[in-house]
């Protein structure tokens, strides 16, 4: 498997790079089955660099093509991009407006490239709240990718983990009126059937980039469990080789999920065996 993985970056990576060095390193056994991604950094980068902020969402587009395509060659199941949070409406009135515009524009020029590479897009988030031409561009990557099988990339949009969370408690309450449920029998996957992320698996591997240590308000039911890796390269400038050494990072740790090492079990039996 490690060999097809290798064959299947064999046109875009040199040999004897950094990236083949990388690549080699990754356990194709145990890839992450959700990548979930913080895009940060892209104001920064631009100020960097005397620019407005407009470029260095543009640049972070480039960052986007990068990461979906490697993930998708990689045979990542599910990748969900943080692109525009319910707060971001805040910002100045130009710069929403160029994000959207640029959201349009990568939606029209990437479709050929996700029906190509048969990854089904869609979004997460107040669909609604977006104006009509995003949402038409948006039901048009829908319905053209829909019936592809391979790597699911969602897009998070006016969206909100705390929102999220309210939203689907109101759902569920309505359910449970509705139909005379009694709330004590509500269980987890009850409550997930209500998410914007239903029918998708919990992210296994969070990653954040430029820095920050906090997770702003992304996923926050979903990530419970997940493993976090941040690093300090700003979005624009995240590329293939950043997104192999968080996945090399991810494998090193050992996921135990509240529960202990059975090294540690073992040793727990022996000593109270002992007693």
């Amino acid at each position: 498997m490690g060999n097809n993985i290798l064959k299947d970056f064999e046109a875009v990576i040199e040999s004897g790079s950094r990236d083949e060095f990388l690549l080699r390193q990754i356990d194709p056994d145990r890839l992450p089955s959700h990548i979930a991604i913080i895009m940060d950094g892209n104001g920064r980068w631009a100020a960097r660099r005397s620019l407005p902020r407009v470029a260095g969402h543009r640049a972070g587009a480039e960052a986007v093509r990068a990461t979906v395509e490697s993930s998708a060659r990689l045979g990542i199941g599910h990748l969900t991009l943080y692109a525009f949070s319910t707060e971001n409406w805040k910002r100045p009135r130009l710069e929403v407006e160029a994000l959207m515009g640029l959201l349009r524009e990568f939606l029209r020029k990437e479709i050929r490239s996700l029906k190509a590479n048969n990854i089904r897009f869609q979004t997460i988030g107040r669909y609604e709240g977006l104006e009509p031409s995003v949402r038409r561009e948006i039901d048009y990557a829908r319905r053209e990718t829909g019936d592809n099988t391979g790597m699911v990339l969602s897009v998070a949009l006016n969206y909100s983990g705390r929102s999220e969370i309210v939203e689907a408690c109101r759902r569920l309450v309505e359910e449970c009126v509705r139909t005379r449920r009694d709330p004590a029998e509500i269980t987890e996957p009850d409550f997930e059937r209500h998410l914007f992320t239903a029918g998708l698996p919990d992210p296994d591997l969070m990653i954040r980039t430029s820095g920050e240590l906090r997770v702003s308000n992304f996923l926050l039911w979903q990530i419970a469990y997940s493993e976090i890796y941040v690093t300090d390269t700003l979005w624009p400038d995240f590329r293939r080789d950043n997104l192999f050494e968080a996945i090399i990072e991810f494998q090193k740790r050992e996921r135990r999920y509240g529960d202990v090492k059975p090294a540690d079990k073992n040793s727990l039996i022996v000593a109270n065996s002992k007693r």
